[in-house]
């Protein structure tokens, strides 16, 4: 199993969650199956929506892929301390954090990066069951750019030609591809071009506080999933491609990862009625 790179190690109770799945009897591997769970848009002191989700997150196993704008408003210590300790504190140990605009709030993302023992730059890969993983930070004014020629894309090629996974995952804050207020942002074509020549399978993002899922574009299924707690927010006309779209319950995306396929489902909080659910292949 592969860990957290381009970051500090993280205590052994992390390690084991990313795991592929509990062990078998003994003397026989372990099934190659992981589960992960995907929210951004969290933590908010005028909101008490993170409280629903904290308690639904803790009910679920698996690390957590927070999709960045963890502690509002500015992600400070206080944010964190008043706002997110109380809901979310708990389940620090098992997030996977990518750095949103509201971590950039007070200029470094440094309580943050801090917080998650994220590298400086806030991109990284790990493995999860037979999956590869990829962090990515779409702050690109604050890390020297995000396209042709910038540190992070060419860290990005070779990551991905060092780990040719079957089946491989990315996920980052602003979307690509999005139907809410904040909507498609170009930006992030040059992360898209070069995860679809990768014949990467799902792209997470959150910053659009409302749920969404696309038919696969350029070979790459993508959900926007901020309903981690912060005030929802309403859709505007459905971009090409958007199949599911919801902008009025809290929850989370629950993704079980196996080694050549997986399995999404939304899960609502509790006395909440929508769901979303479906099945796909690696390429």
């Amino acid at each position: 199993m592969s860990l957290l790179r381009r970051s500090a190690a993280f205590p052994l109770a992390c390690a084991l969650m990313l795991a592929a799945g509990a062990s078998g009897a003994a003397g026989t591997a372990p099934p190659r199956i992981a589960t992960l769970i995907a929210v951004g848009d969290i933590a908010s002191c005028a909101s008490g929506g993170d409280e629903q989700t904290a308690a639904l997150v803790s009910r679920l196993p698996g690390p957590i892929a927070v999709l960045g704008d963890i502690a509002y408003d500015r992600s400070t210590a206080a944010d964190f301390a008043n706002c997110f300790d109380p809901s979310w504190g708990p389940l620090v140990p098992r997030i996977r954090a990518a750095l949103g605009n509201h971590e950039y709030s007070s200029g470094t993302a440094a309580v943050a990066i801090d917080r998650f023992r994220l590298p400086q730059d806030g991109w990284y890969s790990y493995s999860l069951g037979a999956w590869h993983v990829i962090v990515l930070n779409s702050n690109c004014g604050q890390i020297g750019g995000c396209g042709r020629g910038s540190p992070q894309l060419r860290w990005l090629q070779a990551d991905l030609a060092a780990h040719q996974s079957r089946c491989t995952l990315a996920y980052w804050h602003h979307p690509r591809f999005s139907s809410g207020l904040h909507g498609s942002n170009a930006a992030y074509s040059p992360f898209w071009a070069i995860l679809s020549r990768a014949k990467a399978d799902i792209v997470l993002q959150g910053h659009d506080h409302d749920y969404e899922r696309f038919a696969p574009l350029r070979g790459i299924r993508s959900f926007v999933v901020g309903t981690g707690g912060k005030g929802l927010r309403p859709l505007l006309w459905p971009r090409t491609g958007s199949l599911v779209r919801n902008s009025s319950t809290y929850g989370v995306l629950r993704l079980t990862l196996r080694p050549t396929g997986y399995d999404w489902k939304f899960v609502p909080v509790r006395g909440s009625m929508f769901h979303d659910a479906g099945s796909g292949s690696c390429r």
